[in-house]
């Protein structure tokens, strides 16, 4: 605790360097020398203030399944960490290479769902709409930075145990903008909180985060669901408490992830790496070295769905070595029964939509 507070003091100059550009960004957006322009269809955007690690993929699924019933939805992503470059609408045939892992997980699992990926997001959506004009909502993928485009309503997630207010901009802390920079969403959703979150700390977290009298906070947490073969999604197994699991992993952030699977097996040996990593040769080779000599000897190699799909690029070698890799659900669920009353939020933005 000590070294980390004192590594933080030190990277506290390069912070306010930082944030005096940020600043300086900020200024040219309000003063209108930057231009954010609005498009004549809904734009929802789900994004956050510090580098990764705060739920976007299952927040952005949970609104792709509550509104594809109704409405013709596309998600635009960056596609960060693809191979690719331009705008690209994700197809069948694409991989983690040209779709980047987020999006080819939308198009894999909502397949009637419209995935595109454009560095320039604010070009992107007219030739979306150009290539599917039958588009009724746009989802904005990590797009809270993304000031170009004007969101009709702007979605921004926290993390309970890492909230906004508690962090420090980088480089000494995870923020890629300051905390006053919240004051633009209309929606705040904690995230990843505890299963047995009491109201009375909901409302300590609410009167920190101070917001404004216009924006609604919701609280939310993981479900997770029963593990599924990488390779057969049909092939399930059950987590059990004498289970010995090793987890793959290249994520911003295991800790929430970690607790739920502690509490559920009997134990768990980690094998992870930086987020977005595309794993080598080499790593598939240590995986396969870790599950023979661990021990206890584990019954099963888990991995999340983001890393899934950067795990489909070494199926021969997988299914070679006969390695039991298993892909653990996830979805989101809202506290205090707060999921219809965040139902009702979207669904007003979207009848009172207006150009």
């Amino acid at each position: 605790m000590v070294q980390s507070w004192l590594l933080r003091a030190l990277l506290f100059p390069f912070s306010l360097v930082y944030g005096l550009g940020v600043y300086l960004r900020e200024w040219a957006w309000q003063t209108g020398i930057l231009k954010s322009v609005q498009f004549d269809l809904p734009v929802i955007s789900v994004g956050n203030l510090s580098v990764g690690g705060s739920g976007k993929t299952p927040h952005v699924e949970y609104l792709i399944r509550l509104l594809r019933p109704y409405l013709q939805v596309a998600t635009l992503s960056r596609g960060y960490k693809r191979k690719t470059r331009g705008f690209r609408i994700i197809g069948g045939r694409d991989d983690a290479l040209t779709a980047g892992d987020e999006p080819l997980q939308y198009k894999r699992k909502y397949p009637d769902v419209v995935v595109a990926v454009a560095e320039e997001r604010a070009l992107a959506i007219p030739q979306l709409l150009k290539h599917r004009p039958d588009i009724q909502v746009v989802l904005l993928d990590d797009a809270y930075q993304h000031r170009a485009i004007k969101p009709g309503l702007n979605i921004l997630l926290t993390e309970y145990d890492r909230p906004y207010t508690r962090d420090w901009l980088l480089p000494a802390g995870r923020l890629r903008e300051w905390p006053s920079a919240a004051r633009r969403a209309n929606v705040v959703i904690v995230t990843k909180c505890p299963d047995a979150l009491s109201r009375e700390k909901a409302e300590a977290l609410e009167k920190e985060l101070n917001l404004l009298p216009h924006q609604q906070l919701f609280f939310s947490k993981y479900r997770y669901g029963q593990p599924y073969y990488l390779f057969n999604p049909q092939q399930r197994i059950a987590l059990t408490p004498s289970m010995n699991v090793l987890l793959i992993s290249a994520i911003a952030n295991t800790d929430y992830l970690l607790q739920y699977l502690e509490s559920h097996v009997a134990s768990v040996a980690t094998f992870t790496f930086a987020d977005h990593h595309y794993f080598s040769n080499y790593d598939m080779g240590q995986l396969d070295r870790q599950f023979r000599i661990r021990s206890p000897r584990p019954d099963v190699i888990l991995t999340t769905e983001k890393d899934a799909m950067r795990m489909e690029l070494h199926q021969q070698f997988l299914l070679e070595k006969k390695l039991p890799v298993f892909v653990l659900p996830v979805e989101v669920e809202f506290l205090f029964q707060d999921g219809e009353r965040f139902d009702a939020r979207v669904k007003e933005f979207l009848l009172d939509f207006k150009v």
